[in-house]
């Protein structure tokens, strides 16, 4: 098990360091993928990784119709649900596992963890 976490926390900060090389520099707000010619996002994927009972990053913007992997690096089961109820939810995502959603329309969504309502994320979608 412990392994496992190791690898999963080693591909997550892989995935994040090369996210960071592309943007430039970092931020509290990651991009996915590569951009088109205007600067607007791509549909490429992107992750978000829980750990110590948070969300990172806080605030994500990807493209319209990504594939989000969600990573639990926790000690405890979480979600990642939209605010609104009803635009994404991952379901439960147990500690070492993963879980993916979808982006919606475009448009700003706050998100929680229903297990732990103090867990707050935001998902911009262009």
């Amino acid at each position: 098990m412990a392994l496992r976490r190791i690898i999963s926390s080693v591909a997550v900060a892989g995935t994040a360091a090369a996210l960071l090389a592309g943007c430039g520099g970092s931020s509290t707000t990651g991009t996915a993928g590569p951009t088109t010619s205007s600067g607007r996002a791509t549909s490429q994927g992107s992750a978000i990784k829980i750990d110590n009972f948070a969300f990172s990053p806080a605030t994500l913007t990807i493209g319209h119709g990504a594939a989000v992997g969600v990573t639990n690096d926790d000690s405890a089961a979480h979600t990642a649900t939209a605010d609104d109820g009803h635009s994404f939810d991952t379901g439960s995502i147990a500690p070492g596992k993963s879980g993916q959603l979808t982006a919606p329309k475009p448009g700003r969504y706050a998100y929680h963890c229903t297990i732990h309502p103090f867990m707050h994320g935001t998902l911009v979608v262009r």
